[in-house]
C-alpha cells in the first residue's frame, strides 16, 4: 500500500490501554472494522458481555457489524452524535 491513502481501524482496550485487535485497508468500509474486530477476538477470546464503543460511522452502526458483534455476545455503545469526546481515547491514540 505505498501509494495513496490507507485506513486503519484499530480496537482499544480501555483497562490495559493497549490496542488489541487491528486493520487496515484502502478502503474505510465494513469489512476493515469487522477485520479489526476479529483480529481483537481472536488475540483476546473475550467473554460474552463485552461493552464494544465506537463512534456513529456508517461502518459500524452497518447491520453487518451490528449483527457480527451481537452474535458473539457482546454489545453495542455508540458515542453521542456530534460528540468525539465520547471516544476519546481511541482518538487520542489515532492523532500520534
Amino acid at each position: 500500500m505505498r501509494d495513496g491513502w490507507t485506513y486503519l481501524a484499530s480496537i482499544l482496550d480501555l483497562h490495559t490501554q493497549k490496542i488489541v485487535g487491528y486493520s487496515y485497508s484502502k478502503t474505510m468500509d465494513t469489512s476493515l472494522v469487522l477485520n479489526a474486530l476479529n483480529n481483537a477476538i481472536t488475540s483476546q477470546k473475550p467473554d460474552k458481555g463485552l461493552i464494544i464503543h465506537q463512534d456513529r460511522g456508517s461502518q459500524y452502526t452497518s447491520k453487518e457489524y451490528r449483527q457480527a458483534v451481537e452474535s458473539k455476545g457482546f454489545k453495542l455503545s455508540y458515542s453521542a452524535k456530534g460528540c468525539p469526546y465520547d471516544n476519546a481515547c481511541i482518538e487520542i491514540f489515532m492523532q500520534y
